[in-house]
């Protein structure tokens, strides 16, 4: 068994959750963000912490939030991570992280070696950071599309902070993207769904099987 660690993402129903809780998932991730099908509620978001709390790192994902809607995700549903995954700079993620106190990652756009360089910027504030395939044109999610990209590009690459490969995985081709890569983390959303925004727990428990295998 590899010591890869693995986030679970778009998680939205108690039974999704229970099922990647009981695989052991590293993190486990609610999304906020109206646009995706993968959005809850913060009731929901709550009720799903709540299950997480204390088993799994609980990351909040957003897009381009306003501080007063972070603070209030902070208050209710109180995550461990948040993730910014819009057009955020790296200055926004440092009053995000003093303001709400948690841990901070962002998640980078990826099609070639160059879009690798804005990771440095933001790896000076950013406790993790999130390389996703670039969503394709006309599309209103910046994540979630499953959508790939060169997993070599991520090979060898130093950043001194941790980071996760993500964008277009799944149970069957997980473990390939990690002997690729290098990575010893990985993230999943869309890999992971019978239909759009929905999980399937049967595949996040292959997925996760599959990723500790490699």
């Amino acid at each position: 068994m590899s010591d890869v660690k693995v986030k679970i993402c778009g998680l939205s129903t108690e039974e999704t959750m229970e099922a990647a809780l009981d695989a052991g998932a590293d993190m486990v991730g609610l999304m906020f963000f109206p646009k995706s099908p993968r959005h809850v509620s913060l009731s929901k978001a709550c009720k799903l912490a709540d299950m997480a709390r204390g088993k799994s790192q609980i990351v909040a994902v957003t897009v381009d939030m306003d501080p007063d809607g972070l603070s209030r995700i902070r208050e209710l549903v109180n995550p461990d991570i948040f993730q910014f995954h819009g057009s955020e700079a790296p200055e926004a993620l440092a009053a995000a992280k003093v303001m709400q106190g948690t841990k901070v990652m962002k998640a980078l756009s990826v099609a070639d070696r160059e879009d690798l360089e804005r990771a440095h910027y933001y790896s000076i504030v950013a406790d993790w950071i999130l390389f996703d395939a670039k969503p394709p044109k006309g599309s209103e999610l910046p994540g979630g599309n499953g959508v790939s990209y060169d997993w070599t590009l991520l090979k060898d690459l130093d950043l001194n902070k941790p980071f996760l490969l993500s964008g277009g995985l799944d149970p069957a081709n997980v473990a390939d993207a990690i002997r690729q890569s290098g990575v010893s983390a990985v993230d999943v959303s869309s890999g992971v769904e019978r239909e759009k925004g929905v999980k399937d727990s049967e595949l996040i428990r292959a997925f996760m099987a599959a990723a500790r295998s490699a």
